[in-house]
């Protein structure tokens, strides 16, 4: 099981029954044996520019635990789904992979050179 985030923007017509649509979208996720850990809903936002003559979606952020292999359907059933105007799906394992500090290290670094400074009214 990897870590995904799902990211869903869906018609801003939808915001008077909203509970359906994603409980829809949920069912998408489950069936295909997907597991939400979080869900994060933005509601009603201004599209940076406009998508199916929309100038306003709803975001909701899903972060899921599923197979990788899965993913793929759960990818094609987001593409045919009606409410959805766009959808980004993204591994959560390489970004925490890149974000994960570096071990320090043990040695001690070389000496540097000491430079001093002077003040303006300082002469030598």
């Amino acid at each position: 099981m990897r870590n995904y985030e799902i990211a869903v923007v869906l018609h801003p017509d939808l915001e008077i029954d909203l509970a359906a649509t994603l409980e829809k979208i949920e069912n998408i996720i489950t069936k295909n044996g997907g597991k939400i850990n979080k869900k994060d809903n933005w509601g009603k936002r201004k599209l940076a520019y406009k998508i199916n003559k929309q100038d306003w979606g709803i975001y909701v952020f899903y972060e899921v635990s599923i197979d990788g292999v899965k993913v793929n359907k759960i990818n094609q059933t987001l593409r045919i789904t009606e409410e959805v105007m766009r959808y980004l799906i993204v591994s959560l394992e390489n970004i925490r992979y890149i974000n994960k500090p570096q071990k320090k290290s043990t040695t001690k670094p070389k000496a540097s050179k000491e430079v001093k400074e002077t003040k303006e009214g300082d002469k030598e």
